[in-house]
């Protein structure tokens, strides 16, 4: 056997960048490139490896731990899962700043390679800069923070113990079931240890996801519960498109007559104009597709986990007799909600049940409402996204009427990203998504701080398409810098902060639950230039005094050789009313104040729709 003597970390290295995928029949390298803020417990091993590779495994540098892993699940969200990127560290901060983000890929079931420096393996100069010491356990470092949100997670002891732990690393990033992040905990002098490595470890691999067929049974059992519906409606998620399965859905869906809504995942499968789409599901949906969904007696979810938001906290599907069949790659999922599970690759699992179908069609009744609940619909976004005057700078305009704006100026191939505050809810309810992959939002986790690295991420991931980031006060505050990092590295974004004078939708939940506004907003007089402060990262900025400035703006921005942050001021307390659905947000039962106790009545009432089976 021929070996070859690396360091661990150069032989991690190698073998990083020797792994392959297949898109569009091109082959590409999996790992596009590592993101790196490098200290003590990075820099002189992982760091001398990464510069030795330099060529074939590119190395970015950030400017927060946190944004950089955010940037990296981007990237893989918007591919598909079908390419991702790494992100190294030091020990201590460096790599618990990596913590937040290791759970927003998680829940989002998307993959990243984590890779922090940890402590000694040989405990020689114990304590180091930076090392968490377990008073009852010496062999836990901060590192085993990752464990919980980590779909895999390893500590290298030996240098040959990558032998084992890379394979099963990658089988984790790129299985369509177990995917998610990957948590390789790297001790800095295992990093400069040597061993001999078998020269055929190295050998390029190709990953592909694997799409699994469905049981039999399993298949029957839909096809019997779908061939008898009377009202039958599909939820789009974002595993349909992360298996390539937005055409098949589609196709599916036409076929069949069947309307179609979306959960914030899923949300483009289905172009905003098409026949069948009803929009946005649950809490932050359409009016037309909470309808059907109230009255649908089968529904087939197709790659989606059914959040509370989809569901509206379980209260959202009221047919007495409904039956739910979950169409998912992911056992854990299709067994949700007391659904009838379908386990298998949505683009397969789609073709097979629409085989076994036969001739079957929704009531044209149904589908014809469906369609009218749509047109309707559609009106609503069409006033909501524009003042009633026109453009103007006459007054504070509301979150919906700026989103309006962008989506105008938007070209039908740009990419919108959000992730956190009232945004989200305005933009799945509003936001015309012209083709599949133009929406990228991440709301199973919800982060505040995503917005800007995510929308690096996408830039990375989509570089000739314009990236659209949406994000409020708040969340800038939280985390900017990457602004620095895409002028750096050329990557442009169109930034738009919508400034509300602090958290303005917690405040609007605070009211809704019959508190009194508390330790949200700013008091009067006090705010930031948000204008000035991307400046001075290197953006070029806008103040827009309202949508008439907006529009200009933004046509300026599209325009502009870099990334460009625009600054406009909106209402805290606007929201679209329409359409919506309820939340289960615990209320106190005992309060002082009249408004809790009448909020805790209708609260107790609402609990009493919700369907708990399963």
């Amino acid at each position: 056997m021929t070996t070859i003597r690396l360091t661990m970390a150069q032989a991690l290295v190698r073998f990083l960048a020797a792994q392959r995928t297949t898109i569009d029949g091109a082959e590409l390298p999996l790992i596009a490139g590592v993101f790196a803020i490098f200290g003590h417990g990075n820099v002189a091993g992982l760091g001398e490896a990464l510069h030795g590779v330099r060529e074939t495994l590119p190395t970015l540098r950030a400017h927060n731990e946190q944004a950089m892993a955010h940037a990296a699940i981007a990237f893989a969200k918007t591919l598909r899962r079908r390419r991702l990127m790494a992100c190294t560290t030091s020990i201590g901060p460096g790599a618990t700043n990596m913590v937040t983000a290791a759970a927003v890929a998680h829940v989002n079931r998307l993959p990243v390679l984590l890779l922090p420096g940890d402590v000694f393996a040989g405990r020689r100069p114990d304590p180091v800069l930076q090392q968490v010491e377990d008073f009852s356990n010496a062999t836990v470092s901060a590192n085993d923070c990752f464990r919980p949100v980590s779909r895999f997670w390893d500590r290298i002891t030996r240098p040959e113990q990558i032998l084992q732990s890379l394979p099963q690393a990658l089988r984790v990033l790129t299985d369509p079931a177990e995917c998610g992040p990957v948590t390789l905990c790297l001790p800095q002098d295992v990093q400069a240890e040597a061993y001999d490595y078998p020269e055929e470890f190295f050998r390029p691999r190709r990953w592909l996801p694997r799409r699994p067929p469905p049981d039999a049974d399993q298949l029957a059992a839909a096809a019997a519960a779908l061939s008898g519906a009377k009202a039958p409606l599909i939820i789009a998620g974002g595993g349909a498109l992360y298996a390539q399965a937005g055409d098949a859905l589609v196709a599916f869906a036409a076929h069949r007559g069947v309307p179609v809504a979306e959960t914030q995942a899923g949300k483009g499968t289905l172009a905003w104009d098409h026949p069948l789409a009803v929009g946005a599901l649950g809490v932050t949906g359409t009016a037309a597709a909470n309808a059907l969904a109230a009255d649908a007696d089968v529904i087939l979810a197709v790659g989606t986990r059914l959040s509370d938001f989809t569901t509206a906290s379980r209260s959202l599907f009221a047919h007495p007799g409904a039956t739910l069949i979950q169409l998912n790659v992911a056992a854990f999922d299709a067994v949700k909600h007391g659904a009838l599970p379908l386990v298998a690759d949505a683009a397969v699992g789609l073709e097979a049940l629409g085989a076994t179908l036969g001739s079957y069609q929704a009531p044209r009744a149904w589908t014809e409402r469906a369609q009218r609940l749509a047109v309707d619909w559609n009106a609503v976004v069409a006033r909501v996204t524009v003042p009633s005057s026109g453009p103007s700078n006459a007054a504070l305009p509301s979150d919906a009427q700026v989103l309006g704006a962008v989506n105008r100026a938007a070209p039908s191939d740009g990419i919108v990203v959000c992730a956190a505050g009232g945004l989200p809810g305005e933009l799945h309810k509003l936001w015309r998504v012209p083709a599949q992959g133009g929406y990228h939002l991440e709301y199973g986790y919800s982060c505040m701080g995503y917005e800007i690295a995510g929308g690096l991420g996408v830039k990375l991931a989509a570089p000739e398409r314009e990236v659209f980031v949406l994000l409020g006060d708040g969340s800038y505050l939280m985390m900017n810098s990457e602004i620095a990092t895409s002028v750096a590295l050329g990557a442009k974004l169109v930034i738009v902060v919508l400034d509300n004078g602090g958290f303005g939708c917690i405040n609007r939940l605070q009211a809704s639950t019959g508190g009194a506004s508390f330790n949200n907003l700013f008091p009067d007089g006090v705010g930031v230039d948000f204008a000035a402060h991307a400046a001075s990262l290197g953006a070029r900025t806008w103040r827009a005094a309202g949508i008439a400035e907006l529009d200009a703006a933004l046509q300026e921005a599209r325009a502009a050789d870099r990334t460009a942050v625009i600054v406009i001021a909106t209402d805290p307390v606007a929201a679209t009313r329409e359409g919506g659905a309820w939340w289960d947000v615990a209320v106190p039962e005992v309060s002082s104040r009249s408004d809790v106790t009448a909020a805790r009545q209708a609260y107790d009432a609402a609990t009493a729709r919700q369907r708990i089976a399963g």
